[in-house]
């Protein structure tokens, strides 16, 4: 497997990129569901909320190298109906848009009293912006709501690939894996063809019709 993506699969950069962000994000949702319900004397206490705030930089810094990536990098091209094309292009904006303003909102969260994070004990990221009222209590609505908006829209992504594998039987699932060879790509692509002639006649026909 390649390390860039190629015009009918993708590379081994992008699909760890793609599970790795997957696995982290799903991970600190169920560790900030854990983590709200602990109480002081918990040896969790303080060990969850850091770990939590930690991995969300690794996240962050995730997303902007794999946005790096898509800019620089060529992009498979997508399978499926018009419709489902454009779905999945705006459902990649989301995810984009959420995760940012997750990250946004968990930074506000933290550094409401002036407090800056730590990430791991290597570092800190300074508590540069701070103060507005109800900071602390704003930014954690937002942060939750977007969490779950995020979560959902995850669940949705996973039921549109596995619909892709098991109904359609193209390959957008399994190149995502790695796992595409050349025998599923061609019949991919044929299929394909075939879907964009039949949605070209029925085109072409309607038109002729509307000129009779």
């Amino acid at each position: 497997m390649q390390l860039r993506n190629h015009s009918d699969h993708y590379g081994w950069l992008t699909i760890l990129l793609h599970w790795g962000m997957a696995i982290l994000i799903i991970a600190l949702f169920f560790l900030g569901k854990y983590m709200v319900d602990l109480d002081y004397y918990d040896p969790w206490y303080k060990a969850a909320p850091d770990l939590h705030r930690s991995f969300g930089v690794v996240v962050a810094t995730l997303l902007i190298l794999r946005l790096v990536w898509r800019l620089s990098n060529v992009h498979p091209a997508m399978i499926g109906k018009p419709w489902e094309k454009q779905a999945a292009i705006w459902v990649h904006r989301l995810f984009y848009v959420l995760i940012i303003a997750v990250v946004i909102s968990g930074y506000l969260i933290t550094t409401a009293d002036g407090q800056n994070i730590s990430v791991f004990n290597w570092f800190e990221i300074p508590a540069s912006f701070q103060g507005f009222e109800n900071q602390e209590d704003i930014a954690g609505e937002f942060h939750e709501w977007f969490t779950y908006i995020l979560i959902l829209l995850v669940g949705l992504h996973a039921l549109a690939a596995l619909k892709h594998h098991f109904f359609n039987h193209d390959t957008t699932l399994s190149r995502m894996l790695g796992f595409s060879d050349p025998e599923q790509i061609e019949q991919g692509q044929i299929e394909q063809e075939q879907i964009e002639q039949e949605i070209n006649q029925t085109t072409t026909y309607n038109h002729h019709n509307s000129q009779e």
